[in-house]
Protein backbone atom coordinates (compact mmCIF):
# COMPACT_ATOMS: atom_id res chain seq x y z
CA UNK A 1 0.00 0.00 0.00
CA UNK A 2 0.98 3.55 -1.02
CA UNK A 3 2.11 5.69 2.53
CA UNK A 4 -0.25 8.81 0.98
CA UNK A 5 -3.34 6.01 0.90
CA UNK A 6 -1.67 4.98 4.34
CA UNK A 7 -1.81 8.16 5.45
CA UNK A 8 -5.51 9.02 3.77
CA UNK A 9 -7.04 6.63 6.21
CA UNK A 10 -5.25 8.30 9.06
CA UNK A 11 -6.72 11.79 8.28
CA UNK A 12 -10.19 10.12 7.88
CA UNK A 13 -10.16 8.60 11.37
CA UNK A 14 -8.28 11.77 12.70
CA UNK A 15 -11.86 13.45 10.92
CA UNK A 16 -14.02 10.97 12.30
CA UNK A 17 -12.46 11.02 15.78
CA UNK A 18 -13.36 14.72 16.25
CA UNK A 19 -17.11 14.52 15.50
CA UNK A 20 -17.79 11.20 17.91
CA UNK A 21 -15.80 9.65 20.30
CA UNK A 22 -13.61 6.38 19.36
CA UNK A 23 -16.13 3.93 20.56
CA UNK A 24 -18.31 5.16 17.75
CA UNK A 25 -15.78 5.34 14.95
CA UNK A 26 -16.24 2.29 12.37
CA UNK A 27 -13.56 0.84 10.38
CA UNK A 28 -16.33 0.93 7.70
CA UNK A 29 -16.56 4.39 7.68
CA UNK A 30 -13.33 4.94 7.53
CA UNK A 31 -12.60 3.38 4.90
CA UNK A 32 -15.02 4.56 2.78
CA UNK A 33 -13.56 7.88 3.62
CA UNK A 34 -10.07 7.24 2.83
CA UNK A 35 -11.44 5.92 -0.75
CA UNK A 36 -10.22 2.34 -0.14
CA UNK A 37 -11.65 -1.09 0.55
CA UNK A 38 -12.46 -2.03 4.32
CA UNK A 39 -9.74 -4.78 3.52
CA UNK A 40 -7.64 -2.71 3.22
CA UNK A 41 -7.67 -0.75 5.83
CA UNK A 42 -7.50 -4.46 8.05
CA UNK A 43 -4.16 -4.95 5.59
CA UNK A 44 -2.82 -1.88 6.90
CA UNK A 45 -3.84 -1.48 10.40
CA UNK A 46 -4.51 -5.40 11.09
CA UNK A 47 -7.48 -4.32 13.78
CA UNK A 48 -9.24 -1.12 15.32
CA UNK A 49 -6.63 -0.54 17.62
CA UNK A 50 -3.94 -0.80 15.18
CA UNK A 51 -5.21 1.74 13.55
CA UNK A 52 -5.63 3.51 17.01
CA UNK A 53 -1.44 3.18 17.48
CA UNK A 54 -0.48 4.19 14.31
CA UNK A 55 -2.98 7.45 15.16
CA UNK A 56 -1.22 8.05 18.26
CA UNK A 57 1.99 7.60 16.89
CA UNK A 58 1.82 10.17 13.87
CA UNK A 59 0.68 12.73 16.01
CA UNK A 60 3.40 11.98 18.40
CA UNK A 61 5.85 12.33 15.84
CA UNK A 62 4.08 15.44 14.81
CA UNK A 63 4.45 16.74 17.90
CA UNK A 64 8.29 16.07 17.85
CA UNK A 65 8.75 17.50 14.32
CA UNK A 66 7.08 21.00 15.45
CA UNK A 67 10.04 20.77 18.42
CA UNK A 68 12.30 20.52 16.22
CA UNK A 69 11.14 23.52 14.35
CA UNK A 70 10.71 25.57 17.16
CA UNK A 71 14.08 24.65 18.13
CA UNK A 72 15.90 25.85 15.24
CA UNK A 73 13.42 28.74 14.63
CA UNK A 74 15.73 31.32 16.75
CA UNK A 75 19.57 31.73 17.52
CA UNK A 76 18.97 32.32 21.25
CA UNK A 77 19.11 29.73 23.15
CA UNK A 78 16.50 30.95 25.67
CA UNK A 79 14.38 32.24 22.66
CA UNK A 80 14.40 28.37 21.51
CA UNK A 81 13.37 26.83 24.32
CA UNK A 82 10.33 29.27 24.92
CA UNK A 83 9.39 28.72 21.19
CA UNK A 84 9.81 25.09 22.27
CA UNK A 85 7.31 25.35 25.34
CA UNK A 86 4.76 27.37 23.25
CA UNK A 87 4.64 24.95 20.56
CA UNK A 88 3.98 22.52 22.99
CA UNK A 89 1.40 24.45 24.81
CA UNK A 90 -0.41 25.15 21.40
CA UNK A 91 -0.08 21.82 20.13
CA UNK A 92 -2.48 19.93 23.27
CA UNK A 93 -5.02 23.07 22.59
CA UNK A 94 -5.55 22.25 19.11
CA UNK A 95 -5.07 18.40 19.35
CA UNK A 96 -6.80 16.39 21.71
CA UNK A 97 -4.53 13.70 21.02
CA UNK A 98 -1.33 15.21 21.64
CA UNK A 99 -2.66 16.99 24.68
CA UNK A 100 -3.56 13.44 26.21
CA UNK A 101 -0.11 11.88 25.30
CA UNK A 102 1.68 15.30 26.93
CA UNK A 103 -1.05 14.88 30.28
CA UNK A 104 -1.65 10.89 30.49
CA UNK A 105 -5.12 11.84 31.08
CA UNK A 106 -6.84 10.21 28.36
CA UNK A 107 -10.53 10.81 28.13
CA UNK A 108 -13.60 8.46 27.44
CA UNK A 109 -13.83 9.93 23.95
CA UNK A 110 -10.61 9.22 22.78
CA UNK A 111 -8.48 5.81 21.82
CA UNK A 112 -6.50 4.64 24.66
CA UNK A 113 -4.04 1.93 23.49
CA UNK A 114 -1.63 0.61 25.96
CA UNK A 115 2.03 2.68 25.77
CA UNK A 116 3.78 -0.38 26.08
CA UNK A 117 4.87 -2.57 22.82
CA UNK A 118 2.11 -5.43 21.66
CA UNK A 119 3.40 -8.23 19.48
CA UNK A 120 3.10 -7.06 15.76
CA UNK A 121 2.69 -9.65 12.81
CA UNK A 122 2.45 -6.91 10.50
CA UNK A 123 3.97 -7.04 6.38
CA UNK A 124 3.72 -3.10 7.02
CA UNK A 125 7.04 -1.35 8.41
CA UNK A 126 5.01 1.58 9.37
CA UNK A 127 2.91 -0.60 11.52
CA UNK A 128 5.33 -2.46 13.20
CA UNK A 129 6.68 1.10 14.09
CA UNK A 130 3.42 1.91 15.41
CA UNK A 131 2.75 -1.86 17.30
CA UNK A 132 6.07 -0.72 19.90
CA UNK A 133 5.97 1.20 22.85
CA UNK A 134 4.07 4.81 22.84
CA UNK A 135 5.53 7.83 24.46
CA UNK A 136 4.37 8.59 27.92
CA UNK A 137 4.74 12.09 29.35
CA UNK A 138 7.79 11.40 30.81
CA UNK A 139 8.93 10.23 27.64
CA UNK A 140 8.12 13.32 26.07
CA UNK A 141 9.74 15.50 28.48
CA UNK A 142 12.85 12.82 27.71
CA UNK A 143 12.87 13.08 24.09
CA UNK A 144 12.16 16.87 23.87
CA UNK A 145 14.64 17.36 26.32
CA UNK A 146 17.17 15.27 24.23
CA UNK A 147 16.62 17.09 21.47
CA UNK A 148 16.79 20.67 22.97
CA UNK A 149 19.99 19.67 23.93
CA UNK A 150 21.29 18.42 20.86
CA UNK A 151 20.61 21.33 19.50
CA UNK A 152 21.92 24.26 21.81
CA UNK A 153 25.16 22.29 23.21
CA UNK A 154 28.47 23.26 20.74
CA UNK A 155 31.05 21.09 20.27
CA UNK A 156 33.35 22.65 23.13
CA UNK A 157 30.21 22.19 25.89
CA UNK A 158 31.71 20.78 28.86
CA UNK A 159 30.35 18.00 30.77
CA UNK A 160 29.42 19.80 33.52
CA UNK A 161 27.97 22.98 31.13
CA UNK A 162 26.17 20.17 29.24
CA UNK A 163 24.40 19.08 32.83
CA UNK A 164 23.45 22.51 33.42
CA UNK A 165 21.78 22.48 29.82
CA UNK A 166 20.03 19.56 29.85
CA UNK A 167 18.54 20.55 33.49
CA UNK A 168 17.37 24.11 31.67
CA UNK A 169 15.60 22.01 28.98
CA UNK A 170 13.91 20.19 31.01
CA UNK A 171 12.70 22.70 32.84
CA UNK A 172 11.66 24.44 30.10
CA UNK A 173 9.75 21.66 28.76
CA UNK A 174 8.25 20.60 32.64
CA UNK A 175 6.78 24.20 32.59
CA UNK A 176 5.00 23.51 29.26
CA UNK A 177 3.55 20.82 30.37
CA UNK A 178 2.08 22.37 33.47
CA UNK A 179 0.78 24.97 31.44
CA UNK A 180 -0.78 22.05 29.39
CA UNK A 181 -2.24 21.22 32.95
CA UNK A 182 -3.09 24.17 34.29
CA UNK A 183 -3.05 27.24 31.50
CA UNK A 184 -1.85 30.09 32.68
CA UNK A 185 -2.79 33.79 33.18
CA UNK A 186 -1.79 36.69 31.12
CA UNK A 187 1.91 35.93 29.68
CA UNK A 188 1.34 32.77 28.71
CA UNK A 189 3.64 29.72 29.11
CA UNK A 190 6.11 32.34 27.28
CA UNK A 191 6.88 34.70 29.76
CA UNK A 192 7.20 31.93 32.58
CA UNK A 193 9.34 30.16 30.68
CA UNK A 194 11.60 33.38 29.91
CA UNK A 195 11.14 34.55 33.97
CA UNK A 196 12.47 30.83 34.84
CA UNK A 197 15.19 30.59 32.28
CA UNK A 198 16.31 33.93 33.29
CA UNK A 199 18.87 32.81 35.90
CA UNK A 200 19.12 29.36 34.29
CA UNK A 201 22.97 28.55 32.44
CA UNK A 202 21.74 28.20 28.57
Amino acid sequence: MMPAARESLLDAAFTALARRPWSAVRMVDVAAAAGVSRQTLYNEFGSKEGLARALVRREADGCLAGVDRALAGHSDARERLTATAEWLTSAARENDLVRAMLTGCWSERLPSPTLRAVPSSSAVPAQRRADGPLPSPGDFVTLVRDRAVAVLSGAGTSRSDTADLARSCELAVRLALSCVAAPPGEGGVAELVRSALYRQPV
